[in-house]
């Protein structure tokens, strides 16, 4: 996963989701079908997609898609 387009479509194809680009600042309560299993979902993806752990307490006060990015992405 080097770009954020590839981030949403790693989203979508493991979460069967259809968001875009627009959808990466909506708070992720307000996101379509977002609930709290799909975080898990999320960090068990991006930590064998990247092959590096992911920071659950940063996950865990990520507000939107870009910023569960800007965790998965950070060394």
């Amino acid at each position: 996963m080097t770009t954020i387009d590839d981030f949403i479509g790693l989203l979508n194809t493991e979460l069967g989701m259809a968001w875009t680009a627009d959808d990466l600042d909506v708070h992720l309560d307000q996101l379509p079908e977002w609930n709290s299993l799909h975080l898990l979902s999320v960090l068990t993806r991006l930590e064998q997609y990247t092959g590096h752990e992911v920071s659950l307490p940063d996950a865990l006060v990520a507000g939107s898609l870009r910023d569960l990015y800007g965790v998965a992405t950070a060394r």
